[in-house]
């Protein structure tokens, strides 16, 4: 089973031009719209002193935070 994604965070329907059908134009998850946000807030913290070493670490807890937010969306 895959990763909950969401969906997409901001879908647009949209008319291909070879094609009289309707597509829908995923763009972005909702989890990378929320891992984003998520890992903002952490960045924003001044007091995080943030390494480079950290880097890889923050990006994964913010998809953690995502995945959470995803399951008590659903729930």
């Amino acid at each position: 089973m895959g990763i909950d994604t969401g969906g997409p965070a901001f879908p647009e329907m949209g008319n291909v031009a070879h094609n009289s059908d309707w597509l829908l134009d995923n763009g972005m998850t909702l989890r990378d719209y929320f891992a984003a946000k998520a890992i903002n807030g952490i960045l924003s913290d001044p007091d995080a002193g943030l390494m480079d070493d950290d880097l890889e670490r923050y990006a994964k807890i913010s998809f953690k935070v995502a995945d959470a937010m995803i399951k008590a969306r659903n729930q």
